[in-house]
């Protein structure tokens, strides 16, 4: 058993736990039930409880939550159309977003990969001042994907 100001009081029996927390006016809390024997502590319940939901909120604000944006193409897309394409994928790098990058095949267009391999690799050359490859051109089934990441991280 644990007492309520940290120290280790040794084996204690449950009704001398129990009459050490109505002492000190606080609870008995189990808190290793499967050790040999069960470990137990005074402590306040509803500070503890607090405490850790605190603790939990400091460590959702301070995680990092990286979005990620996609763009679609199809082997067929225009140059120009490409163009628009790339430069929202720019802007959303400069921001710290990952890019996503997928050619979807239609048809017959599936029988000649090679077209959406060159695309992705001019598009990789587009960005690579401002961002990084995280995934190389693979295919899934009707799509060739290539994941993009930012080259340095920006704090806001």
């Amino acid at each position: 058993m644990i007492g309520p100001d940290g120290s280790n009081l040794g084996v204690v029996s449950i009704q001398d736990a129990q009459r050490i927390a109505r002492e000190a006016e606080l609870d008995l809390v189990e808190v290793a039930p499967n050790a040999n024997p069960p470990v137990c502590r005074v402590m306040d319940v509803g500070k503890f409880i607090y405490e850790r939901q605190k603790k939990e909120k400091e460590a959702r604000k301070q995680q990092v939550k990286v979005e990620i944006k996609e763009i679609r193409l199809r082997p067929k897309t225009t140059e120009h159309h490409r163009s628009f394409k790339v430069r929202d994928a720019r802007k959303w790098l400069d921001e710290g977003k990952k890019v996503k990058v997928r050619i979807r095949f239609r048809g017959r267009e599936i029988h000649y990969p090679e077209i959406a391999l060159e695309d992705l690799k001019e598009i990789a050359k587009e960005l690579e001042d401002v961002a990084i490859v995280e995934q190389v051109p693979s295919r899934e089934g009707r799509t060739m994907l290539m994941v993009l990441a930012p080259a340095k991280q920006q704090k806001k």
